[in-house]
């Protein structure tokens, strides 16, 4: 739908249901356009270009590193309901 299309729905009354569709549409189409034209930019930013010659890792091959965070944790103090003090 082109926005003469839509202005014609607009000025004809139409239900505002299909109005509120018909731009919800027109919106995403164009948004996607943007994301589309974008996304080619944005992986050269974040991941730069790899040389010729240099073969790109390989993904998923099974082995994860170790993680050798030791993490020290304090010991909890309970508290019971009449250790509260009185006055």
């Amino acid at each position: 739908m082109d926005s003469a299309e839509f202005i014609d729905m607009v000025a004809n009354d139409a239900p505002s249901t299909e109005v509120s569709d018909a731009l919800k549409q027109m919106m995403f189409a164009k948004s996607a356009e943007f994301v589309d034209a974008a996304a080619p930019e944005v992986a050269k930013t974040l991941f730069g270009e790899p040389e010729e010659g240099d073969p790109l890792p390989e993904v998923g091959d099974g082995i994860e590193p170790e993680a050798n965070a030791e993490t020290e944790q304090e010991p909890e103090q309970e508290t019971e309901v009449n250790d509260v003090p009185t006055t």
